[in-house]
């Protein structure tokens, strides 16, 4: 399973009234926060890869996030499971020799579109994003996916070309390098 996001920075309100305009489903908001773990045998920030834990009220759940594969969108190869115990995936990868490199903390509001997922993110340290997303089953189905995320962004009167494909911890790690 490939996810296929684009994301801009864009500031919320106006966001929300094309939203609503565009009959999009709410589907709810969330406090989210992303633990990132640099592993022992390589490192994730040369080879494009991510390690999270994500803790979202009650749920943990433990995703890998490959090299981005297209370069007009964040496309990643993902898999994510849930996990019983944050607490103890975090011991687990600890005595496995991962380390924490970063925490995300963020505020997202989600909704359905056009068969999308469109988040807006509040993220600590960054600012306001919007993201619009969906899943590709195949390399084949990236492009149109991909497509169909830039013309709902433009619907929401966001420019698509000013995408931004770097992750929100690489936007973290970068403003803490500054």
């Amino acid at each position: 399973m490939y996810e296929v996001e684009c994301k801009v920075a864009a500031r919320h309100e106006p966001v929300r009234e094309r939203l609503a305009a565009l009959d999009a489903d709410p589907i709810d908001t969330v406090e989210q926060a992303d633990t990132y773990y640099d592993a022992p045998h390589r490192s994730f920030p040369e080879t494009d890869e991510a390690l999270r834990v994500r803790r979202e009220g009650e749920t943990t759940r433990l995703t890998y996030k490959g090299p981005l594969v297209d370069a007009h969108s964040k496309t990643r190869a993902e898999h994510e499971t849930a996990v019983e115990d944050g607490e103890t995936m975090a011991r687990l990868l600890d005595a496995l020799g991962f380390t924490p490199a970063a925490t995300v903390e963020k505020e997202r509001e989600k909704f359905r579109c056009r068969g999308y997922t469109v988040a807006l993110d509040t993220v600590s340290g960054l600012g306001e994003f919007v993201e619009v997303e969906d899943g590709a089953a195949s390399e084949g189905d990236i492009e149109r996916v991909r497509d169909g995320a830039r013309d709902l962004l433009a619907a929401l009167d966001c420019d698509p070309d000013e995408q931004i494909r770097r992750s929100y911890l690489g936007m973290l790690l970068a403003t803490a390098d500054e």
